[in-house]
């Protein structure tokens, strides 16, 4: 995995909030549907502690769109 990969998908998924990364809808949402905390009630400290808990399946994640991006497919 390269480290563009990742930090491209960060850059596009904190799309104006980029020094708050925690007030990102789109992060909000995804941490809503992935585990149920309720999107408008989601606090920094939850996005952190989410990170932490969740950072294995997180890279996992970052790696599997990295390989998407090499093989070409996208929307």
């Amino acid at each position: 995995m390269g480290i563009l990969s990742p930090a491209r998908f960060m850059w596009n998924a904190t799309r104006g909030h980029r020094l708050r990364p925690w007030r990102s809808e789109y992060i909000k949402w995804r941490i809503e549907t992935y585990s149920g905390m309720k999107a408008d009630e989601i606090k920094p400290s939850d996005v952190l502690r989410f990170v932490w808990k969740e950072k294995g399946n997180l890279l996992r994640f970052l790696k599997w769109t990295g390989e998407i991006e090499k093989a070409g497919i996208r929307d």
